[in-house]
């Protein structure tokens, strides 16, 4: 199966840095681009602090790197599309033949 890997997606990963008073900063550090497809998954609604809080599901397919590459997406990063962000959940391989990975993400909306 093909998939159409028509969307840039930066791949970022978390950053800390100490404070100087005991805590820390965390950033985002870009990894670099992958080319992917994003399909829209089920969506939920939630209780929220103030209103309803809907919540989207993605699955977001790319080109397979090796485990331990630095190209293969791990569930503490995430993946940027302009100023959409999507967590990334879990990772798994797309098609038997180990071709193509599969991100299981949540899309983060800005408060």
């Amino acid at each position: 199966m093909a998939y159409a890997l028509n969307r840039p997606m930066v791949l970022e990963e978390v950053a800390t840095t100490p404070d100087g008073a005991g805590g820390y900063t965390t950033s985002w550090t870009a990894l670099g681009t992958l080319w992917a497809e994003l399909r829209a998954g089920s969506g939920t609604q939630q209780r929220g602090a103030i209103a309803p809080e809907g919540r989207m599901s993605f699955r977001i397919y790319l080109r397979a790197a090796p485990q331990g590459s630095p190209q293969r997406p791990r569930p503490d990063q995430r993946l940027r599309e302009g100023s959409r962000v999507f967590t990334i959940l879990a990772v798994s391989e797309a098609d038997p033949q180990g071709a193509y990975l599969l991100c299981h993400a949540r899309e983060e909306v800005p408060a």
